[in-house]
């Protein structure tokens, strides 16, 4: 039998994930195949609660002359987009979810509510928190670090289009050297674009594991689960 490293994670997905080779938009084959690794993870007993990002459709940064805290809410609302999607793919194949709010939209979804989260959790239902954490001027990145850290996640499962962290970009690099282990010290010393600083240092305070994968290879995410090495793990050890 498959021995389980963690019960309860935080799967922090990027916009740019969904989008898949069209670099835009959601691609429904990506959101499909993600859903899919969920469900795997909620069979064999793990909670799930999942932060998707928002830049496949806005980013606040892109609203060149626009009041940085209009282009973040809008970033907000782009990310509950991403969050019905999944939930949508999550559904159709037998998996109950619940979406979470940091902005009120009661047609759509819950308002984030702690202890309903957590209720949702131990139900095996897996919760989605869309509009990041409610304010301007934070990432989604942090919304992740946040609410793992409230809902007492054991790590942060951070899928990305890299498969691990890297002293430089290996997509412009060819001599980039990839990283296995690393500190939060190491990490915010070096300026490594793990999380950004607030979500890093918020990881390191509440002593949550960064486990930094690949998206796009099939079955990381229950690799992550079950402990495997895939890409590069980030903790206070």
């Amino acid at each position: 039998m498959e021995t389980i490293k963690y019960k309860r994670v935080m799967l922090k997905l990027s916009g740019e994930a969904l989008a898949g080779e069209n670099g835009f938009g959601i691609d429904f084959e990506v959101t499909n195949r993600i859903a899919k690794e969920i469900k795997e993870l909620v069979d064999m007993g793990v909670e799930v609660g999942a932060v998707v990002g928002g830049g496949n459709i806005w980013r606040g940064r892109e609203g060149g002359d626009m009041d940085r805290t209009t282009a973040d809410y809008m970033g907000m609302l782009a990310t509950c987009v991403n969050a019905l999607a999944l939930q949508d793919s999550l559904e159709r194949i037998g998996v109950h979810t619940r979406v979470q709010t940091a902005i009120e939209m009661r047609q759509l979804a819950e308002p984030y509510i702690r202890r309903k989260a957590m209720r949702h959790l131990e139900k095996g239902r897996v919760v989605i928190f869309g509009s990041g954490t409610g304010n301007p001027y934070f990432s989604t990145d942090t919304a992740a670090s946040l609410r793992a850290a409230e809902i007492e996640a054991e790590a942060i499962l951070l899928a990305k289009k890299v498969d691990g962290v890297y002293d430089k970009d290996p997509h412009k690099f060819e001599d980039a050297t990839k990283f296995e282990k690393l500190s939060f010290i190491e990490v915010l010393q070096k300026g490594l674009q793990v999380m950004d600083s607030t979500a890093s240092s918020l990881c390191m305070d509440n002593d949550i594991p960064i486990i930094v994968f690949s998206l796009d290879q099939p079955g990381n995410i229950k690799r992550a689960i079950l402990g495997e090495n895939i890409g590069t793990i980030v903790s206070n050890d």
